[in-house]
């Protein structure tokens, strides 16, 4: 697979490129995975709603994915109340916020759509972020209304890794997700990732949910997952394949020093191999972007702006998302603590249940704040390695690695 080869730099673990997910986009998707770069030509730094002046810029304009963290330093709040604000009124649907064509491959060409990020936790244990980004959230319709758009959209899959092997999945959707073990999700059978499957990961159309089936999916509160459809409901399907791999920057980060540092390329140069920070041997890795604070996106528009439309508690533009930094890198548990994190609640499922739907006999961690139970039928593992007891034991500690 040169293609692929030739896009990842030295170093990357083999279980983290043969394991990345590819991802289903909607057979109806216009918003595409957009270039992380281009997005800065197309917006400005605004602090409620008022341009920061090119002067009021520490270092050089234009901002880059190189320097974009000098924004921290300004506004008095760490960059947590800088917003990058699309130049053109997002009524009149610019085109920029389509993204980018997928190509046959499943990539972008040469614009970077998303970041790989690894973690190491210790005593065995790797995270695996798989970050992609898109320009423009469409955010569903709801009672008639559209609501919930916002510029930028930043989703995630982490595969979380035990000496090697792959072990559990957390898929983001909205403003939390859901985690399954990785034996439960369905894999790619294509071959693309040599001979090893991949899972496949299903994009919801517009909103860009995570989900591992295909179908209609009830969204409306996202720190609970129910099988009844209600007002705002993400769906998916087999669309065309979007591999990040072919697409993304590459970083470790550490936990202790908060430090992001790229995987390098190497080129051989007569019988002396030199490492560079390039890609592809030309461009410097961009790493300042990593550290940004702010937003991705337009402030949410108050509600006197001919624009904006509500119903209680949700509105139809909304502020655009925090980037990488903010998505707990260093999680204990396999999904993220939000605001009304709460204890386990333990039941059993029954077989009727998406997953066995779609999957046949599974083991299913279905997740709102803590997984809300597991269904164990049939075989536990295909390897037998995974009992139930194991399984209600790693409910229980919150898949937390290393284990007290």
């Amino acid at each position: 697979m040169p293609e692929l080869d030739r896009r990842i730099p030295e170093g990357v673990p083999q279980y983290v490129i043969d394991h990345a997910p590819l991802i289903h986009l909607s057979k109806k998707e216009i918003y595409r995975p957009a270039s992380i770069a281009a997005t800065l030509l197309r917006t400005r730094p605004q602090i409620h709603f008022v341009d920061i002046e090119p002067r009021d810029v520490p270092r050089d304009a234009p901002l880059t994915l190189h320097n974009l963290d000098q924004l921290n330093t300004i506004g008095g709040k760490g960059g947590e109340n800088i917003y990058l604000t699309s130049h053109e009124d997002l009524e009149t649907n610019p085109t920029w916020l389509n993204g980018c064509e997928i190509d046959k491959d499943g990539g972008t060409g040469d614009e970077k759509t998303g970041v790989v990020i690894v973690v190491d936790k210790g005593e065995g244990c790797v995270d695996a972020f798989y970050f992609y980004f898109w320009a423009f959230c469409w955010g569903g319709v709801v009672l008639e209304r559209q609501l919930g758009d916002h510029v930028g959209d930043w989703e995630h899959n982490l595969i979380r890794f035990v000496n090697g092997e792959p072990k559990y999945v957390w898929y983001s959707q909205h403003a939390h997700g859901q985690a399954y073990t990785f034996f439960a999700v369905e894999k790619d059978a294509s071959g693309k990732r040599a001979s090893l499957a991949p899972p496949l990961v299903y994009c919801a159309n517009g909103s860009h949910a995570l989900y591992p089936t295909p179908g209609r999916h009830e969204s409306t509160n996202p720190n609970l997952t129910i099988p009844i459809r209600f007002l705002l409901v993400d769906e998916t399907s087999a669309g065309p394949i979007y591999d990040p791999l072919l697409t993304s920057y590459f970083y470790t980060f550490t936990p202790g020093t908060s430090e992001f540092s790229p995987y390098l390329f190497s080129t051989s140069c007569s019988s002396m191999s030199t490492t560079l920070n390039t890609t592809f041997g030309s461009a410097p890795i961009p790493i300042g972007f990593l550290y940004y604070r702010g937003r991705w996106g337009d402030q949410e528009y108050p509600k006197d702006d001919p624009r904006q439309k509500t119903l209680p508690s949700i509105k139809k533009y909304a502020n655009g998302p925090t980037g990488p930094l903010d998505k707990q890198l260093n999680r204990m548990d396999i999904w993220p603590r939000n605001e009304i994190y709460i204890s386990s609640l333990r039941h059993s499922l029954e077989r009727t249940w998406v997953l066995d739907k779609w999957l046949g006999p599974v083991n299913c961690l279905w997740s709102q704040v803590k997984p809300r139970g597991v269904l164990v039928s049939g075989e536990d593992a295909q390897d037998g390695e995974h009992r139930r007891e194991d399984v209600e034991r790693d409910i229980s500690r919150g898949f937390r690695y290393p284990r007290p």
